[in-house]
């Protein structure tokens, strides 16, 4: 099938590159030209595992172009995926300023010729209409300026045929590629038969895993709703993922207080089928570019028709109040911080990306300097790139052991696997004071106090 994936974030660039490696002609657009330039030489703006090599194997396959010509790409597709981003606005509310000017723009360019616009960027639940209305409105335009531009014919062959999709993403960073070949489910919203028959189409070769290692494997669930239920899909899920985190945090805190250790208890409630393991390891809480972005959002909804989402509120606040729970636990360790050298390592939100959207570390670092205190951190990303994401009164090490050197304390932010494997006892050694701060409850205590480190998790 002919698609045309119109911005090239995150979510826009996985899915225009996966849609071509099952066999679609997907072309990518954005209005960014070295983006674009960068692109089309085989090179991806963003950091995730495997999408480098997928972008160059489906480019050189002639399945995926990339261009900053927004009618090159209405023309070439049948399905439009609008995927640029939605920040919050200081209110809490979508900023969906790009996604107007994206589906006006798409008006602007429609011919004859039957296609599907589908809303992959996380819209506020109702706007599979406004974005009808915007399509229309830039055709509308379109043809009003053709008439007045006295180009004899043009008019008569521009229509609206055509029908609006949610189809939301549930990506991890890090594991993007992975997601989009083995989804837990894919959500299409439409009250259009056509609309739908088509979007089935385009995924089949994902649902009945007519790829790579895949083949055999049951099929992937496919769940037909309205519009607004699927653009409420996406909210809930990512509202709730993130509501479990706080709930796990907040039992770690009070694990804290009682002697109990969070990691037990969270594998003792995880084995019951009606609760599940995922999504209940506490530490410093939740960051990145969707769970705030997403659950902010979903409470400025609520307001908006006159309900109070109280739960969602509370987890809020308790994410915002366990980012600040490795500096109390350095207070308690080392009393005043002025003046002491922290290391921290990790600065992402997660592990496997570069992202540092809302991330943990940003907080830990904005207190740490209030306190006075000097702040060294080492990260596999970010100190290879080389860019300091502007983060003001940190020195960006290139090793764990020049970031250890000197250190009163060490905290452990993002969980990457290769601080599993860092040589602690090497570390150690050049530290003015062995102590580790576990955000994440993801080190080996035994093997870290066998280095020699005082140990201090969360919840433990």
């Amino acid at each position: 099938m002919r698609v045309c994936v119109i911005g090239t974030g995150y979510v826009g660039l996985v899915t225009g590159v996966c849609l071509a490696s099952v066999g679609h002609h997907v072309i990518c657009i954005d209005n960014n030209e070295e983006k674009v330039k960068l692109m089309k030489s085989g090179q991806s703006p963003i950091f995730e595992p495997g999408l480098s090599e997928l972008m160059q194997s489906s480019a050189a396959s002639g399945l995926l172009e990339f261009t900053t010509d927004l009618g090159q790409g209405v023309r070439h597709g049948d399905i439009l995926f609008i995927a640029v981003g939605t920040p919050s606005l200081p209110t809490g509310e979508s900023d969906t300023r790009y996604v107007e000017a994206v589906a006006r723009g798409i008006g602007a360019h429609l011919n004859h010729g039957y296609k599907v616009i589908v809303n992959k960027s996380t819209v506020p639940i109702g706007s599979g209409d406004w974005v009808r209305l915007l399509v229309i409105d830039g055709l509308t335009e379109r043809k009003k300026a053709s008439i007045t531009e006295g180009v004899e014919g043009v008019a008569e062959t521009i229509d609206a045929n055509f029908d609006v999709v949610s189809n939301p993403e549930f990506l991890r960073e890090g594991s993007a590629i992975y997601d989009s070949f083995n989804p837990d489910r894919i959500v299409l919203g439409s009250n259009n038969l056509k609309a739908i028959q088509m979007m089935q189409e385009l995924y089949t070769p994902i649902v009945e895993r007519k790829h790579g290692a895949n083949s055999g494997l049951p099929p992937i669930p496919v769940v037909v709703t309205d519009l607004n239920s699927a653009e409420m899909i996406k909210y809930a899920a990512n509202a709730f993922l993130a509501t479990k985190i706080s709930f796990i945090n907040e039992v770690a805190n009070i694990c804290d207080r009682v002697g109990a250790d969070v990691t037990q208890v969270a594998q003792g409630i995880g084995l019951d089928s009606r609760i599940g393991g995922k999504f209940l390891q506490a530490g410093i809480g939740w960051g990145g570019s969707c769970f705030p972005k997403d659950v902010s959002a979903l409470i400025h909804t609520a307001n908006d028709y006159g309900y109070e989402a109280e739960l969602l509120k509370s987890a809020v606040s308790v994410n915002h109040r366990q980012r600040l729970i490795v500096i109390e636990k350095l207070q308690q360790e080392l009393k005043i911080l002025k003046g002491k050298t922290v290391g921290l390592l990790g600065l992402t939100f997660k592990p496997d990306t570069d992202d540092m959207r809302d991330a943990p570390s940003l907080n830990i670092i904005e207190q740490l300097n209030r306190l006075g205190a000097k702040i060294k951190a080492y990260d596999p990303i970010v100190s290879q790139s080389g860019l300091s994401h502007a983060l003001s009164g940190v020195i960006i090490e290139t090793d764990s052991v020049r970031l250890a050197d000197g250190c009163d304390a060490l905290v452990l932010v993002t969980d990457w696997q290769e601080f599993l494997k860092l040589d602690y006892a090497a570390m150690v050694k050049s530290m003015h004071n062995p102590l580790i701060i576990d955000g994440r409850n993801f080190l080996n205590r035994q093997d870290i106090e066998a280095a020699g480190f005082r140990y201090v998790g969360v919840g433990r």
